[in-house]
């Protein structure tokens, strides 16, 4: 009988411990570690900012979830997940000219041709389909006919889309694509952030490329120009809405095709980018780990 005592023992705990709350017996949770989304807006040439901010994230060692683009953001967002680094794609930009990646061809659709920009991709990006990229990638254009945005994503070829982004609408020829005729993606989404949640990010950086406010329009295409900036500065607050921080480099002074600015755009993107660091360590750092909770009689070890 003496046995009998320490194995009823036994027993009579493990029922206690049968009936102790649920809640008691769960394991401390772990918070998720945060998933930031980079959303790169438009801005012809002004788009070599973007890269200086790429540069500054990789050198602080912050990570990239997945990244979308509008226009020249979409070219930047599209090497970038595609593996090129930071260096390749500021060598690609600040040498790149006008006659890259259009070709002067009048048309009923409009004045330039793309078809230079494909090849001008296949030299500068690493993979030519989404489900290749390295992170994530999502790239925007907007449909002719609707006036919705267009979401690339996921699966398939990423140059047509890309082409599609940049296609400024009276300057270079529409992209036919299944029926639809799409243009530039900041026609609708001047900074696809909301992409960049649908693709997982838990936390997004939108970086903003500020037109330039120079004098009067001289020509049509700067009227034209002048038309869409007034008409994105009444659409800026739909796409901040989705944003947790946003860049904004100081490129006012640089035209459209100011390429020759390159070094200086580079400096402005990792100016504003330095600036913003901070913000984002915030949310990086560790939560204050919660205490275990014990069972009755258990000692902390």
């Amino acid at each position: 009988m003496r046995g009998a005592r320490p194995v009823g023992s036994f027993w009579a705990a493990v029922r206690q411990l049968a009936h102790l709350p649920a809640a008691r017996l769960k394991p401390a949770t772990v918070a998720a570690a945060p998933k930031i989304g980079l959303a790169l807006g438009g801005g012809f040439a002004r788009g070599i900012a973007h890269v200086g901010i790429l540069r500054v994230f990789e050198q602080q060692g912050i990570p990239i979830h997945c990244i979308t683009g509008v226009s020249a953001g979409a070219i930047v967002a599209a090497a970038y997940a595609s593996g090129a680094t930071p260096a390749e794609i500021a060598q690609a930009g600040c040498s790149m000219r006008f006659g890259d990646v259009g070709r002067w061809s009048l048309g009923r659709m409009g004045f330039v041709a793309s078809e230079r920009m494909k090849k001008f991709l296949e030299r500068l990006l690493k993979n030519y389909r989404f489900e290749e990229m390295r992170i994530p990638l999502g790239v925007v254009a907007t449909d002719l006919g609707t006036g919705e945005p267009v979401r690339f994503h996921g699966s398939g070829d990423v140059l047509l889309p890309i082409r599609a982004s940049c296609a400024y609408p009276g300057l270079f020829q529409p992209i036919h694509y299944r029926e639809r005729l799409l243009v530039d993606g900041a026609m609708s989404v001047e900074v696809p952030a909301r992409l960049a949640r649908e693709l997982g990010a838990t936390h997004v950086v939108s970086v903003h490329l500020p037109n330039c406010r120079g004098p009067l329009p001289q020509n049509v295409f700067q009227v034209v120009n002048r038309c869409f900036q007034i008409l994105q500065r009444r659409t800026e607050e739909s796409w901040r809405r989705e944003s947790d921080l946003v860049i904004v480099p100081d490129v006012k002074g640089v035209e459209w095709d100011g390429f020759g600015c390159g070094p200086d755009l580079l400096r402005a993107g990792e100016t504003a980018a330095l600036a913003a660091i901070a913000s984002i360590r915030v949310w990086l750092a560790p939560s204050p780990q919660k205490p275990s909770t014990l069972m009755p009689g258990s000692v902390p070890a």
